[in-house]
């Protein structure tokens, strides 16, 4: 049932806690049973980078040390945000799954939908015109600036984390 009320990346994250704990059991067993079998052998260095990841600064806007919410609240404004982002992205993925076929109908109407193209009233600049404007009149490069930086929230497992997972499992 609880499954049933989860985000696929929660129950992803459950199960795989779930397994850590499971792994730390079976590796408790066999170090009583057969200690042996625990003893790996280190596996061959295959040189792969991680694309890197970039630090931006902090903006200018922060609490004061003194103004810090509780560490409780924190952690319930960050699982609020990873639980509506990972929201978002599924909802982001199904409208892509459905407007593959909505997006190939002419307009009319369908039952009780009406399927149409309204004109957007959003615009970007036409890079290419401008690139073009600046080379014709020997500018050097458009100007370009980076986006605003992205703020990134991350769940980090701690042994203790899976110490109280163990000790609820058991």
């Amino acid at each position: 049932m609880i499954h049933l009320l989860m985000s696929p990346r929660t129950a992803r994250t459950v199960r795989g806690l779930i397994g850590a704990i499971a792994g730390v059991a079976a590796d408790a067993v066999r170090s009583v049973i057969a200690p042996a079998t625990l003893v790996e052998q280190p596996a061959p260095a295959v040189e792969t980078e991680a694309p890197a990841v970039v630090e931006a600064p902090d903006p200018t806007d922060l609490f004061a040390d003194d103004e810090l919410p509780a560490v409780e609240d924190i952690a319930r404004a960050a699982l609020g945000y990873d639980l509506a982002a990972d929201s978002a992205r599924s909802a982001d993925r199904a409208k892509r799954k459905h407007r593959k076929l909505l997006d190939r109908l002419p307009a009319g109407t369908y039952g009780a939908w009406l399927v149409r193209r309204v004109a957007s009233s959003r615009q970007t600049v036409d890079l290419e015109k401008v690139r073009a404007i600046f080379e014709q009149h020997g500018l050097g490069d458009v100007p370009m600036r980076d986006n605003a930086p992205s703020l990134r929230v991350e769940r980090i497992v701690t042994a203790a984390d899976v110490e109280v997972l163990t000790e609820a499992a058991a």
